[in-house]
C-alpha cells in the first residue's frame, strides 16, 4: 500500500510564502497525476493544483501565486505558495491518481494570519 506524507504546513503572515511537500513511500507505477487539494472548515474540498506529464493546472483563486512541481526520482511533489492570503487557510491534502486507485495523504494545516 502506498503512503503519502505531507509536510511544510504551519503559520504564516499574509503576503508570506510557504512550500508544501508530499512524499510517497515508494514509486507508483503508471501514475496519471499528482495534485494538491484543500479544505477549509465548513467548506467542500477543492482542487488547488494538479500536475501530469503533459501540463499543470490551477484553481483560478491561486493562479499566479502557487506553483506545483514534481521530483520523479524522489517520488515527491511540491506546492510553492506565494503572496498568501487569509482565505488560503485550510488543510492541504496530497493526492495521487493511478489506474483503479486513488491515494490520499493525511493533510497538513496551513494558517495565514497576522
Amino acid at each position: 500500500q502506498v503512503q503519502l506524507v505531507e509536510s511544510g504546513g504551519g503559520l504564516v503572515q499574509p503576503g508570506g510564502s510557504l512550500r508544501l511537500s508530499c512524499a510517497a513511500s515508494r514509486s507508483i507505477p503508471n501514475i496519471y497525476a499528482m495534485a494538491w487539494y484543500r479544505q477549509a472548515p465548513g467548506k467542500e474540498r477543492e482542487l488547488v493544483a494538479r500536475i501530469t506529464s503533459i501540463n499543470s493546472q490551477y484553481a483560478a483563486s491561486v493562479k499566479g501565486r502557487f506553483s506545483i512541481s514534481r521530483e520523479n526520482a524522489k517520488n515527491t511533489v511540491h506546492l510553492q505558495m506565494n503572496s498568501l492570503k487569509p482565505e488560503d487557510t485550510a488543510v492541504y491534502f496530497c493526492h495521487a491518481r493511478v489506474p483503479d486507485s486513488d491515494y490520499w495523504g493525511q493533510g497538513t494545516h496551513v494558517t495565514v494570519s497576522s
